[in-house]
């Protein structure tokens, strides 16, 4: 049976904070089909169900640098004039509870077919990882920069990106 929502969508909702992989009050309530607003009031009822590593909202520190690592439209700020809550994976199963509907529980069961693929992901990553340095300790220095240019592929760095378009140094240059 198809999900009702593509595990691709949700997992682009899901960031890194603090160490753990969490998802957006504001994500999940328009996945929800309820309103932000609605989500929160849930949350907020039943609190006793939401222990810190289920749930937590943002310092103001950390939705500044949040805030700061994407570009948004003003649409996209329209309620987040606050530090949104955020979820770990058994927070979102939690909100199920919460949120009683059909919809919930499918959107859920997709949620957490998405956190476990990233899991999968992670866990091929590591391995690969870890076989390529057991085949490096194998060999001799012959073979050093085969091995480094590989580690370099698999390492991510989150560099800066070239801004794409063209750019205008003075105003004058438009005329």
């Amino acid at each position: 049976m198809p999900s009702i929502v593509p595990i691709e969508r949700i997992t682009g909702k899901i960031y890194l904070i603090r160490g753990t992989r969490v998802m957006l009050d504001r994500d999940l309530a328009e996945l929800y089909g309820v309103k932000t607003k609605a989500l929160k009031q849930a949350v907020r009822r039943n609190i006793k169900r939401f222990p810190e590593d289920f749930m937590f909202e943002l310092t103001k520190e950390e939705f500044a640098d949040w805030r700061s690592q994407f570009v948004t439209s003003n649409r996209d700020r329209m309620g987040l004039r606050y530090p949104p809550m955020v979820f770990t994976e058994q927070g979102v199963a939690m909100l199920s509870s919460v949120l009683n509907s059909d919809r919930a529980i499918e959107v859920n069961i997709a949620i957490m077919r998405a956190f476990m693929r990233l899991r999968q992901m992670l866990s091929t990553h590591e391995e690969l990882k870890r076989k390529i340095e057991d085949m490096e300790a194998k060999y001799d220095s012959q073979f050093r920069v085969v091995f480094e240019a590989i580690k370099q592929l698999i390492e991510t760095e989150d560099k800066p990106r070239r801004k794409i378009g063209f750019q205008v140094k003075n105003k004058k240059d438009i005329q």
